[in-house]
C-alpha cells in the first residue's frame, strides 16, 4: 500500500449528492456534445446506423441494470474499479481503474472537440486550428475550476446545465419528427461493408453517446443513501437519454440530406435551420449544445478524479490522487492531472488527425468497454457463486440473463472498434503495468508475501467495504487409483 494509505485514516468525502443531483450527473455525463456531433459521425454508414443505435441502446440498458444491481451490493465510490477488485482481486481492479481513467480524460477531449464545433457557429467560423485549440482549452479548464471549488457547486452546476439542455433536445426529438423527408436518408447502407459489418462499426461509435451511464456508481461514496439512489439514478437516467437519443438522431437523419450531414460540424443546428428556416433555431440549438457540453465536461471531470481517488486510497494508484483539498474534500490532483492530459491529447489531435472526433471516440469507447466487461463479469460471478443461496430462481435467471447480455454487448463493442483502435487501446492499457509494478514495489510485496519494508496492517478506503470472507467448500475424498496387491 502507498505510504499515505498506511498512515492514519483520511477524512471521507462528504455525501452531498441526493437523487436529483445523482440523476443529473448520469444524464449530464451521458448527454454531452457527443449526441450533437454523433449524426455526422454516423452519416457515412447511412440509415443502417439507426439500427446500430437501437442495438447499442439495448446493450446500454443491460449495462445500466447491471450497474444498478452492483451498486446495491457494493455502494462505494469507484464503480467498475471496486466491482472488479472485489470479485477478481487487486490487479484486475487496478487495470479497470487505469482503463477507466484513460476513458475519462480521453473522453473529455472528444467532448470538447464536438463542443468547439458548436461554439464555432458563432466565433471562428473559418475553423482556424489555433483558435479552435484555444477554445477547446477554455472548455476543458472551466469545468475543472468548478470541480475544484467543491462537490456542492459541482452538483448544483450539473442540475442547471441538465435542465437547460434537455428542453431543446426534447423539442428536436418530438417536433423534428414532423418534418422528416424520406429522400434525406439516402442509401440504407451507404458504407462499403456488409450489413453486419456496418452495424458493428456504427455501433462502436454510437456507444460513445452512452458513456457515463455508470457515473452515479463511480461517485457512490458522495451520494446520500447510495443503495437506493444510485440504482435509480443509473437506470432512470439511461432510459431518459435513450428516448432522446433515438428520436433526436432519427429527426436529424430525416431533416438533413445525407451528403450535407456527412460534412456538417453542427448537425443539430443544420436540422433546426432546415425545420424553422433562417438561422435563429439553429443558433438556439447551438447554445443548447454549448451548455450541454459544459455540463458533460463538468460531470466527467469529477469522474476523472473519483476513480483514481478510490484506487489510490487502496494503494492501487499513485498516492497523490488520494489527497483531498478544502472542506469539501476535493481530489485536486486528479482533477488537474486529468485536465492536463485531456488538453495534451486535444492539441495533438487537432494538429495530427483530420477526423479528430471519431478517432478519440473509438479510443474512449474501447477503454470504457473493458471496465464494463469486467463489471458484467463480476455480477455474473457473484450470481453463480452466491446468488443461488439468496435469490429466487426467477430473479437469478433474470439477473443472470441481463449480465450475460451486458457481457456479450461489451465483446461486440470491442470487435466493432476496429483493429487499429484495439491496437492503440491495448497499448495504453498495458502502459499501466509499470505503474502497478512501482506500486507493488513501494508496498514491498511480491505475490502474497512481504519481502521487505515495514510490516504494517493494510487499510482500505473508508467508503469501500472489505471483501466478503470466502468459506471454503468441503472437499470430497479423492478416489485412489492405486490398488493393494496381495
Amino acid at each position: 500500500m502507498s505510504r499515505s494509505a498506511r498512515g492514519g485514516a483520511r477524512p471521507a468525502p462528504s455525501t452531498q449528492l441526493g437523487l436529483p443531483a445523482a440523476s443529473a450527473l448520469v444524464i449530464g455525463s451521458i448527454i454531452g456534445t457527443g449526441v450533437f456531433a454523433l449524426p455526422s459521425a454516423l452519416a457515412p454508414y447511412g440509415p443502417i446506423a439507426l439500427v446500430a443505435f437501437a442495438v447499442v441502446t439495448l446493450g446500454a440498458l443491460a449495462l445500466a441494470v447491471t450497474f444498478g444491481a452492483l451498486s446495491q451490493r457494493v455502494p462505494a465510490s469507484g464503480g467498475p474499479y471496486v466491482y472488479a477488485r472485489e470479485a477478481f482481486g487487486e490487479f484486475t481492479g487496478f487495470l479497470n481503474a487505469w482503463s477507466y481513467w484513460i476513458t475519462a480524460w480521453a473522453g473529455n477531449a472528444a467532448i470538447v472537440v464536438a463542443w468547439v464545433g458548436y461554439v464555432e457557429v458563432f466565433v471562428n467560423t473559418g475553423h482556424r486550428t489555433g483558435i479552435s485549440i484555444l477554445i477547446a482549452l477554455v472548455g476543458l479548464w472551466i469545468p475543472a475550476a468548478v470541480n475544484l471549488s467543491g462537490v456542492r457547486s459541482t452538483g448544483a452546476f450539473q442540475v442547471i446545465t441538465t435542465v437547460l439542455k434537455f428542453v431543446p433536445l426534447i423539442l428536436m426529438a418530438t417536433l423534428g419528427l414532423l418534418f422528416i423527408d424520406p429522400d434525406n436518408f439516402g442509401a440504407f447502407n451507404a458504407s462499403d461493408q456488409s450489413a453486419l459489418g456496418a452495424i458493428s462499426a456504427a455501433g462502436a461509435i454510437a456507444l460513445f453517446s452512452y458513456l457515463g451511464l455508470e457515473a452515479a456508481s463511480v461517485v457512490a461514496g458522495r451520494v446520500r443513501a447510495p443503495e437506493r439512489n444510485v440504482p435509480r439514478a443509473t437506470v432512470y437516467g439511461t432510459l431518459a437519454c435513450a428516448v432522446i437519443y433515438l428520436l433526436g438522431t432519427l429527426a436529424v437523419f430525416g431533416t438533413v440530406s445525407h451528403g450535407e450531414l456527412g460534412a456538417s460540424t453542427a448537425p443539430f443546428t443544420d436540422a433546426a435551420n432546415n425545420i424553422a428556416g433562417g438561422t435563429w433555431a439553429g443558433d438556439a440549438v447551438a447554445v443548447a449544445a454549448i451548455v450541454s457540453g459544459i455540463g458533460a465536461l463538468n460531470g466527467w471531470t469529477m469522474l476523472c478524479a473519483e476513480m483514481p481517488y478510490a484506487a489510490a486510497r487502496d494503494g492501487l494508484f499513485p498516492e497523490a490522487f488520494a489527497k483531498l483539498r478544502g472542506t469539501s474534500g476535493v481530489p485536486a490532483f486528479g482533477i488537474v492531472a486529468s485536465t492536463v492530459l485531456a488538453s495534451l491529447i486535444t492539441v495533438f489531435s487537432y494538429t495530427r488527425f483530420e477526423d479528430v472526433f471519431t478517432r478519440i471516440v473509438l479510443l474512449s469507447v474501447l477503454t470504457a468497454v473493458i471496465p464494463y466487461l469486467f463489471s458484467a463479469a463480476a455480477q455474473l460471478y457473484w450470481l453463480l457463486a452466491r446468488g443461488r443461496g439468496g435469490l429466487s430462481t426467477r430473479r437469478l435467471a433474470r439477473d443472470g440473463t441481463v449480465a450475460v447480455l451486458a457481457m456479450a454487448f461489451s465483446y461486440w463493442s470491442i470487435q466493432g472498434s476496429g483493429y487499429q483502435t484495439v491496437y492503440y487501446g491495448l497499448f495504453v492499457l498495458l502502459l499501466g503495468l509499470p505503474v502497478y509494478v512501482w506500486l507493488k514495489r513501494d508496498r514491498g510485496e511480491y505475490g502474497v508475501e512481504v519481502t521487505g519494508g515495514p510490516q504494517v496492517p493494510r487499510t482500505r478506503a473508508p467508503e469501500t467495504p472489505s471483501p466478503v470472507t470466502r468459506i471454503p467448500r468441503p472437499r470430497r475424498p479423492r478416489r485412489s487409483f492405486l490398488r493393494h496387491h496381495d
